[in-house]
């Protein structure tokens, strides 16, 4: 443990601290190299030259200049020495000469590689294959290299692109599903109202070619073609508000829960008298203002709250709570609570049952849905034990 705590210190070291820290260390150890190899090439070189010495004459210079005196050895000339001795000679010159130059060069060329090799190959690395996976649409990956330096720093915000780009592709593939479905619903929606319409059509011809009408039937026949032409008129509004919600833009404004209140409870006073349910409403004080789309947050409440008078049984609770920037609206209901896979709830076209798709198109959890996503927040969808449905809305604030 303590043996970690000071390599974890020298891996994440800045990329200057790191490079400085090599190259003096191994200019130190050049220096030092340098200075252990010039001081055996001296003093072999002053070996090859003692040979060649008059030491007579040395000693009797050492000795008249007195104790403590060193005389320089001379060199020789150089057809004195042998082969050998004369290319050690002049080695040994070059040695004292260069030699720093030499590895102080090489220790540069080391720092760099050991700089290289520890600190920039790993993460150069790692970035070069996630890049390459990018480039082929894998985005199933992880970029593992954790240092705290500003290679580090590089790799995790290219892990964050990398989780920002996997859910952005999520989102298109879950947007073309979606596509999928609606084309296929409107299909399916338009061509049975026009089916039924056609069919009773071709059966007043009928009856009008032989003059034998019914008129109770005849009644009932444009009774029914009112009731799919009004289907129709829905679902072709509901079209229009999807069609409209993407190009959207939320108009801004600071909304109180004093406000909301006066708003819910207008509404209240007609479905509530509508459907005759009981509604009540809760809205927690707050000296906080919530800023956002005030039309949008009243249109997915008014969907919501149609939702739960549609299924609730005798009792429908609506909660609002603006806290921390937040505005959260709770819905729930004493029905029967939401039926098979949550999830799909909020797709497109979704209906309990068949008779519901006569009253309503299916759009207005999925409409929901979306508006509350382009204002920052969500749709959270959930069964109570005791209650039934329990629907949330929640807005974040925008700046």
């Amino acid at each position: 443990m303590g043996d970690g705590i000071p390599m974890d210190k020298i891996r994440n070291l800045s990329i200057r601290k790191t490079i400085f820290i090599y190259m003096a260390f191994t200019l130190f150890c050049s220096f030092l190299l340098s200075a252990v190899i010039v001081k055996i090439a001296e003093r072999t070189q002053t070996q090859i030259w003692w040979n060649y010495v008059d030491k007579e004459a040395y000693f009797e210079a050492v000795e008249s200049e007195g104790f403590g005196y060193i005389a320089n050895i001379p060199r020789p000339n150089s057809y004195k020495m042998t082969q050998l001795e004369l290319f050690v000679s002049e080695l040994c010159d070059f040695l004292q000469t260069y030699t720093v130059l030499i590895l102080s060069m090489v220790g540069s060329c080391a720092a760099v590689f050991l700089f290289y090799q520890n600190k920039l190959r790993k993460p150069i690395e790692e970035l070069a294959q996630a890049s390459k996976k990018i480039a082929e649409n894998h985005l199933d990956f992880n970029v593992s290299y954790e240092n705290k330096d500003e290679m580090g720093v590089l790799c995790k915000e290219f892990e964050q692109m990398r989780k920002e780009l996997a859910q952005n592709n999520q989102i298109l593939w879950k947007t073309i599903e979606e596509e999928k479905m609606l084309h296929a619903a409107i299909a399916h929606d338009i061509r049975a109202p026009l089916s039924v319409l056609k069919g009773y059509q071709e059966m007043l011809i009928e009856y009008l070619s032989s003059e034998d009408i019914d008129m109770e039937q005849a009644m009932e026949m444009l009774s029914e073609s009112g009731h799919q032409i009004e289907r129709m008129d829905t679902f072709v509004e509901a079209m229009r508000k999807l069609s409209s919600l993407e190009n959207r833009k939320l108009t801004l404004e600071n909304i109180s829960a004093k406000q909301l209140e006066e708003n819910i409870r207008a509404e209240l006073a007609i479905l509530g008298k509508e459907y005759r349910k009981q509604c009540i409403l809760q809205v927690l004080e707050s000296k906080e203002e919530f800023c956002g789309d005030k039309e949008i947050i009243l249109e997915v409440i008014e969907n919501l709250l149609l939702n739960a008078l549609r299924y609730g049984k005798q009792q429908v609770t609506i909660m609002v709570k603006i806290r921390y920037a937040k505005l959260s609206i709770c819905i729930s209901d004493d029905g029967n609570g939401f039926q098979g896979d949550i999830e799909k709830i909020t797709e497109a076209f979704y209906g309990q049952n068949l008779k519901d798709s006569l009253k309503h198109a299916g759009l207005g959890m999925y409409i929901s849905r979306l508006y509350c996503e382009k204002h920052g927040g969500k749709l959270v969808l959930r069964n109570d034990e005791q209650k039934g449905a329990v629907v949330t809305a929640i807005f974040c604030r925008i700046a």
